[in-house]
């Protein structure tokens, strides 16, 4: 059998760099969990938003929260008083009063070309029972319509409600996973269906990046 690496951890290092920047002699474990609880809080709040990343940075006293995403709008609220009010929340749910929180909220330049962003788009197609044949072709066209390389999507689960579990794909240009300077952007979720779960997995080839360039993050 083949062994399977994250495209994404692969490449950390030389194209990339981690989403969690901060350093801890104690308590790495705590900041850790801290930083998946942030995710999964942020993710489930504004999965209508389309958020592609969330960046954390911390200091010994602050804390520094960006967020991604397709419809910045959504999350800012009018005359930026939805940032005040996630700010609060993050503040009393996940910090102590010491802690000095501050919220980023960025557009993502090209939310056709986020992994993120298409695998949310699919996981909302799939739970309203469209055929999932329909959405693969729909999310690929939209993709490749958007400049990208290469796009790989993949569906594994009671298809369709199919009796019998099953696994399909639908590929469209190259995706060089091999190749260290391939900007491969990578996402895997699932889809809540009355069948069961639907896991979907999307690889967008979005060129080469060289040493001369800045590392994306």
């Amino acid at each position: 059998m083949s062994h399977k690496v994250h495209p994404k951890i692969f490449r950390i290092g030389s194209i990339y760099t981690w989403d969690s920047k901060w350093f801890a002699r104690k308590g790495y474990a705590k900041f850790l969990r801290e930083d998946l609880a942030i995710r999964a809080h942020l993710m489930k709040e504004f999965k209508d938003a389309g958020v592609d990343a969330i960046g954390i940075e911390r200091t010994p006293h602050d804390i520094t929260i960006s967020l991604s995403a397709a419809k910045p709008g959504m999350i800012i609220g009018r005359g930026g008083a939805g940032a005040e009010e996630l700010r609060k929340k993050l503040q009393k749910k996940f910090f102590d009063v010491k802690t000095n929180v501050k919220v980023n909220i960025l557009e993502v330049a090209h939310p056709a070309l986020s992994a993120a962003i298409i695998g949310q788009g699919v996981v909302t197609e799939l739970e309203k029972r469209v055929p999932f044949r329909r959405v693969l072709k729909q999310s690929v066209e939209r993709v490749r319509k958007a400049g990208a390389l290469g796009v790989k999507i993949a569906v594994s689960g009671r298809l369709n409600g199919a009796e019998i579990a099953r696994r399909e794909f639908i590929t469209e240009g190259k995706i060089p996973l091999q190749n260290l300077r391939s900007d491969i952007d990578f996402n895997s979720t699932t889809a809540h269906t009355i069948y069961g779960i639907i896991g979907i997995k999307v690889w967008v080839y979005r060129g080469d990046i060289f040493a001369s360039k800045e590392i994306i993050t």
